[in-house]
């Protein structure tokens, strides 16, 4: 009875052992496929923190016409501007979007601000600045353009364009800024970059966040926020909730109709809309 009993339990202790045997094999195969999914995300990750900047940032060369005038150094490096001249206390800077070169939009700012002087600053690695672009880099650049500006021309308009908006933004909420005026804003590349990358720590690994939401409430000056009605870049929920950062009654919005993220400066009305009107 009990070499039947004992016999019995090796059969089952056989069993399961064979079991073990038989699963063995998928289990580390699964155990394989999870290591190889988690390098190949860690690799993903790695990959987008190291090649995040040639996302952001798509440096473009000056045209030629308008000259740069002398250009300015800051930290040893020389950075590049178009100017438009203008004599008088009133001048305009504008900061422009992440694949832009400025000198473009001398044209549209001269219908806008005619009696002021135009100063374009072409970002670090932008028609022909030297350095390479970061936000705190741009960031500084800025203000340093804007004291060299303030200097000669006290009454001083911000505009700015895309990422340049940002960067306009930061400037107004540390200098005294005439007024300022954001096409195509945003609340935070952070949120934008979050959007398109849902499945990254897009917080983590982000170097440049430009917060405009940061900023926006320490700014004193009256601001006006151009928007094209279909822009396929910035949501227009994003510039909405820029415009919630700002006082009651202190932001004005300007929406042009029918106008995409590119194509908002060639609609007639823009430069009224840079201008205030």
């Amino acid at each position: 009875m009990q070499l039947v009993a004992c016999s019995a339990s090796a059969e089952r202790a056989w069993r399961i052992l064979a079991g073990f045997r038989t699963s063995a094999p998928p289990v580390r195969i699964l155990v394989a496929l999870v290591v190889l999914a988690v390098l190949a995300y860690a690799g993903a990750c790695v990959a987008l923190y190291l090649m995040q900047r040639s996302l952001l940032y798509f440096p473009q060369p000056r045209a030629l016409g308008l000259q740069a005038l002398d250009g300015f150094r800051r930290d040893g490096v020389l950075l590049q501007l178009t100017v438009r001249p203008r004599p008088g206390p009133r001048a305009v800077l504008y900061f422009g979007g992440n694949g832009e070169d400025v000198s473009a939009s001398v044209a549209p700012l001269a219908a806008a601000f005619p009696d002021r002087e135009l100063v374009l600053l072409h970002y670090r690695g932008y028609g022909g600045s030297e350095g390479v672009p970061g936000e705190e880099a741009i960031a500084g650049d800025a203000l340093a353009l804007f004291d060299r500006v303030h200097a000669i021309h006290p009454d001083v308009v911000v505009v700015g364009r895309s990422l340049g908006s940002g960067v306009a933004l930061r400037l107004a909420s540390r200098r005294p800024v005439e007024r300022v005026v954001l096409v195509t804003p945003y609340d935070s590349v952070l949120e934008l970059a979050r959007s398109r990358f849902p499945m990254f720590p897009v917080g983590l690994l982000l170097r440049d966040k430009f917060e405009s939401w940061r900023y926006a409430p320490q700014v004193p000056a009256p601001v006006t926020l151009v928007v094209a009605e279909h822009d396929e870049l910035i949501p227009l929920a994003s510039s909405e909730r820029l415009r919630g950062r700002f006082a009651p009654g202190q932001a004005q919005w300007r929406l042009i109709a029918g106008t995409g993220h590119n194509t908002i400066s060639d609609d007639p009305s823009y430069a009224r809309a840079l201008a205030g009107h």
